[in-house]
């Protein structure tokens, strides 16, 4: 923050240094959650404007000019073909909305898209809404980015159009609700969406609400025993960075010449009204399954690494991320680890797989599918 004044001020010009600080932050929402404790800060609304100033001004890394290369061209930060999108849906019963109507559309995200050691995480989660008897839909490959991940390097331009496209689409699709699978979808449907001013006629849930309330109106019950100790890693899009967008009027003022204070009073995003509980709920109706703690957790949760652009640009940092949440995992005794983001399953995979750590690796469907 002190280097983003300065900046701005004229008092220092980029350096290598300065840009290599910038781009490795994982923007997981970590520290603006501490600085809250004490004080209204908003240090992630400042490196969310430093990074959108660095791409504005050339400071670009070569990395991220991939990503969003391939999100010009392909719809998704991946360098996948637009053309394989919906491929992890072939042979599935279940409806495009660019066909047909449904009440429900399942989002799958471009990690879940393209990423094929995750295709049976999406397809086991249109299986369980089908066993609910929810009237579910895809867009299959005309699906696009959400641009949440074009938002978090600084590419605001590509991230106002992508966001303006899905709720125009959804919107006169005339779905009910948007659930997603992917915490980083959710999180920029909960709260970078609504900041563009573009009206949304859809309830947006992530996939471990839905779930969660599908159980509790009895529509799943999950009946069989599945005996396993394990710990959960909540997701920095879906836990602390999935608050929604509160918008704020008024002037700030000093007092005594140098507390700032708003009038009238900012509703600040401080984390604690993540999605932390529906989560966990799921695991505890499962029966069998014991569900222990790490000592971070909720909206001091430790990042997986994935975030912010850093895994592409900063692979051997977004490793020791993983590596030290890994070891928290292993900590707690628990058999395995569960999660409920793609990009946090394929940062945990690629650690285990560097690491040879002895522990399991779910996401939190396939666990409820195993107990139904």
């Amino acid at each position: 923050m002190i280097a983003a004044l300065a900046l701005l001020d004229g008092r220092i010009d980029y350096t290598d240094k300065l840009v290599e600080i910038v781009y490795q932050c994982q923007m997981g929402g970590a520290c603006d959650v501490s600085c809250k404790v004490n004080r209204d800060l908003d240090p992630l609304e400042v490196m969310l404007e430093l990074r959108a100033k660095c791409v504005e001004d050339g400071q670009v890394l070569p990395a991220h000019m991939v990503m969003i290369e391939s999100l010009r061209s392909d719809d998704n930060v991946l360098g996948e073909l637009k053309a394989e999108r919906g491929k992890w849906a072939e042979d599935l019963d279940v409806k495009d909305i660019t066909k047909e109507k449904a009440d429900v559309l399942y989002f799958a995200g471009c990690r879940y898209s393209f990423d094929q050691d995750l295709w049976k995480i999406a397809r086991d989660t249109i299986a369980l809404l089908k066993m609910a008897g929810v009237d579910v839909g895809i867009s299959g490959k005309e699906e696009a980015c959400c641009g949440g991940r074009a938002f978090e390097i600084g590419y605001r331009g590509e991230f106002t159009k992508y966001a303006e496209h899905s709720i125009e689409t959804w919107n006169a699709s005339d779905v009910r609700t948007v659930v997603t699978s992917c915490s980083d979808c959710y999180g920029a449907f909960k709260f970078h969406y609504p900041r563009i001013g573009k009206k949304m006629n859809f309830e947006v849930l992530h996939i471990t609400e839905y779930l969660d309330r599908l159980i509790k109106e009895g529509r799943l019950k999950p009946t069989k025993k599945v005996p396993l100790q394990v710990t959960y890693h909540d997701p920095c899009h879906l836990g602390r960075l999935s608050e929604p967008y509160i918008p704020w009027e008024g002037v700030e003022r000093k007092v005594l010449g140098q507390v700032v204070i708003k009038d009238p009073p900012k509703e600040y995003r401080r984390g604690t009204n993540g999605i932390y509980e529906p989560p966990r709920d799921l695991l505890r109706s499962i029966h069998g399954l014991e569900l222990v703690e790490m000592e971070r957790i909720k909206e001091y949760a430790w990042c997986c690494g994935a975030g912010g652009g850093v895994k592409e640009a900063y692979p051997e940092f977004a490793q020791w991320t993983a590596d030290e949440r890994i070891e928290e995992a292993k900590a707690t005794g628990a058999e395995a680890l569960v999660t409920a983001c793609p990009w946090c399953e394929r940062s945990f995979r690629d650690a285990l797989e560097h690491n040879g750590a002895k522990i399991k690796l779910y996401d939190i469907v396939e666990l409820l599918l195993e107990a139904l």
